[in-house]
């Protein structure tokens, strides 16, 4: 077997070696060559060992993620390092196609899985240079680069991914290797899926070029063939399709806050760096590589078409709105209809090379999908990948017009049964179980998330409806994607055996026993408790000595009335019709019970909105477990500290809807009036502890 060179290339960026493919069973060979700019080369046995701090579990990283909140932001390169990185590499370029992995990549998790980036159509492979620090971190990344004057075959492409698939499924069969392709490496990644369909794989495709027929680049390639090399119009087309439109470019600066004068000299640095960028694309996709990248994309296309019937891979697909080479959002449709284990996640308005873009995290889009795993199967628990600043961020602007809406009150109880403002008598070592009311739609869960986080760095891990997690069938429910925030935070679907390992990793557990059935109640059933007679979370919590909080929540009937409920939607044929085609597309609950606390049919209550009042919540007295585990067995005993918790739950209930009749401020025009004055930032006053 001939030699296949891997360039880990310099500059601090990457790290330079050779591979020597064997047979595929037969493995890969490792020959660091010297490199006098570049760190030392760990071979595949050292970069993957496990190291001590990784041993003390991912939920215990949470806190060191948000104290080192600068460094994720600051390490996250730019387009215009793209550019820098691709010209630095070509200036050396020749050879067959090779991999290359990422130096600053850093440390990674236990166990990680192979990450195979497969280029697009300028063949480069830095395609993922604006995400390389946060996915080496759950990742080991190899990115493939072909060569400005390789003119290496689709199906020899295929068949040296193929390879190095198997060589590394060998060496590591239960674990995944994830596939992630962008544009030409789309097709790729279907063809080599298609060909191993007994192999592990995670397919995340950008944008595909399977639908490049439909391209308005397809009918051309007969003009670019008789084109002078002299006037080469791939260049400045394929830089539109990477920075995008300009407009959205001034947006997107003025949208960071800046000063007038700074966002005026960044637009112009911005604006000044494309003749920058058109003279490095020159370099790396002259003429006569473009033209043979178009043909290379025409029988790609055909290839990977021919055998999606035999791809049996797990699939992502990433499809942009405006993507101007491709018909990207149609073809996403389309594949999903094929492939069998098929999930999208659509972006309206970014463009064909979309992880070039600066909205775009690829680690939060794979979190919300759950689509990272280290072995056969995801696990909400181990699996979990911690937030980051920037996360938080996101969702914390997503929720801003709920909480300036509600001006959230947070009461909690220390430990001598003082009532204070805030977070404070939260107990901060886990495990501790919070149980509590789901308000109407659950609309108490965003403001509740984030404070928590924002106050006291705690982390709420909720145990949610399967209905947020995976659809029996499609039907009307809402796309998937509408819950990726809340996967995003680390929600669990629930589960016996989910509970038990939130509970042994120490975690903050949220858990609503009402369920749906609270939060999509009747009229005239604001804050009353739906809980069902099990008292099994009571002997759950005491197996580990956990804390178990109960809380209350009000302020439901100060946004809006239930003026149509599930009794009356079930007396007209079509909302029965309607509620029985949602219910079949979720999973079944509580088949055990009956009543009011059975399985809860999904439907959406009629609500009239109301001007916003405000939203009270009060954390009890924490019950501790600690030394009953024997004495809570006896289910009397678990059955009266149930009752007990129950009875605290509304008891705080009981206490807000008393205490929020002397806020001056549960109205939203004196808590306006007061901001005006004080500052929209200033936390507004509520009525006396």
């Amino acid at each position: 077997m001939a030699a296949t060179g891997a360039c880990f290339v310099t500059g601090g960026c990457w790290s330079v070696f050779r591979r020597d493919m064997k047979s595929a069973t037969g493995g890969l060979r490792t020959n660091p060559i010297s490199v006098s700019t570049r760190p030392s080369t760990m071979s595949s046995e050292q970069a993957l060992a496990p190291r001590a701090e990784e041993k003390e579990g991912i939920e215990k990283t949470i806190s060191k993620r948000f104290e080192d909140m600068e460094v994720s932001e600051v390490e996250r390169r730019s387009l215009q390092d793209y550019f820098q990185q691709s010209k630095d590499l070509s200036r050396s370029d020749g050879g067959p196609p090779r991999w290359f992995s990422p130096l600053e990549c850093g440390t990674r998790l236990e166990n990680s899985p192979l990450l195979l980036f497969l280029p697009g159509i300028d063949g480069v492979g830095l395609g993922l240079s604006m995400h390389h620090h946060r996915l080496g971190q759950i990742f080991d990344i190899w990115c493939l680069h072909i060569p400005v004057m390789d003119r290496t075959p689709f199906t020899e492409l295929v068949k040296l991914v193929e390879r190095t698939v198997r060589s590394e499924n060998f060496h590591s069969p239960n674990k995944p290797i994830y596939l992630v392709g962008e544009s030409l490496g789309g097709c790729l990644a279907l063809a080599v899926a298609a060909r191993n369909p007994d192999i592990d794989l995670a397919l995340i495709l950008a944008n595909p070029a399977t639908s490049f027929g439909k391209s308005p680049l397809q009918p051309l390639i007969p003009l670019f063939d008789v084109m002078p090399d002299q006037l080469n119009l791939g260049v400045p087309y394929v830089l539109s399709l990477m920075t995008g439109d300009p407009l959205r470019m001034v947006m997107t600066t003025a949208e960071k806050g800046l000063s007038l004068q700074q966002t005026v000299g960044e637009i112009s640095e911005g604006l000044g760096a494309l003749s920058a960028y058109l003279s490095v694309l020159s370099d790396i996709l002259p003429q006569e590589t473009f033209l043979w990248r178009l043909k290379m994309l025409s029988s790609a296309s055909a290839y990977a078409n021919s055998r999606l019937h035999a791809v049996k891979a797990e699939i992502l697909i990433l499809s942009s709105g405006k993507d101007h080479f491709l018909s990207s959002q149609e073809e996403a449709e389309r594949l999903c209809h094929v492939l069998p284990k098929c999930k999208i996640r659509k972006f309206a308005d970014s463009g064909h090379f979309l992880f070039l873009e600066d909205g775009i995290d690829l680690v939060t889009i794979i979190k919300g999908v759950n689509f990272y795993r280290r072995a056969k199967y995801h696990d909400y628990v181990s699996d979990y990948i911690p937030l980051v600043p920037s996360e938080f961020r996101q969702a914390t602007e997503e929720y801003r017009w709920l909480t300036m809406a509600t001006s959230p009150v947070m009461l909690s109880t220390m430990e001598d049964g003082k009532i204070v403002r805030g977070l404070a008598g939260i107990p901060s070592e886990g495990p501790v179980l919070f149980v509590g009311y789901h308000m109407l739609l659950g609309l108490e869960l965003a403001p509740m998330v984030l404070q928590f986080l924002a106050e006291r760095n705690i982390l709420l891990r909720g145990i949610a409806h399967p209905m947020m997690f995976k659809r029996l069938r499609s039907g009307i429910l809402p796309e998937l994607s509408t819950f990726d925030t809340f996967r995003v935070f680390g929600a669990v679907p629930v589960s016996g055996s989910y509970f038990y390992k939130l509970m042994s990793s120490k975690s903050h557990i949220l858990l609503y026993p009402g369920g749906m059935r609270e939060a999509l109640h009747r009229k005239g059933e604001e804050y009353k408790l739906f809980w069902p007679e099990s008292s099994e979370f009571i002997r759950m919590a005491a197996r580990f000595g956990a804390k178990i909080v109960p809380f209350g929540v009000v302020g439901e009937d100060d946004i809006g009335q239930v003026v149509i409920d599930y009794d009356d939607l079930m007396k007209i044929p079509y909302f029965r019709a309607q509620i029985k085609d949602l219910t079949n597309q979720s999973a079944i609950l509580r088949t055990e019970s009956s009543g009011d606390v059975a399985n809860q049919d999904v439907h959406l209550p009629g609500v009239l909105p109301k001007i916003p009042g405000r939203f009270y919540y009060f954390f009890g007295k924490p019950i501790e477990t600690e030394g009953r585990k024997h004495e809570l067995r006896d289910k009397e005993k678990a059955h009266e500290l149930y009752l007990h918790a129950k009875s605290e739950v509304e008891s705080c209930i009981a206490y807000l809807k008393e205490k929020r009749k002397g806020d001056p401020y549960r109205n939203l025009l004196p808590r306006l009036f007061y901001q005006a004055t004080h500052g929209f930032t200033t936390e507004v006053p509520t009525f006396d502890l």
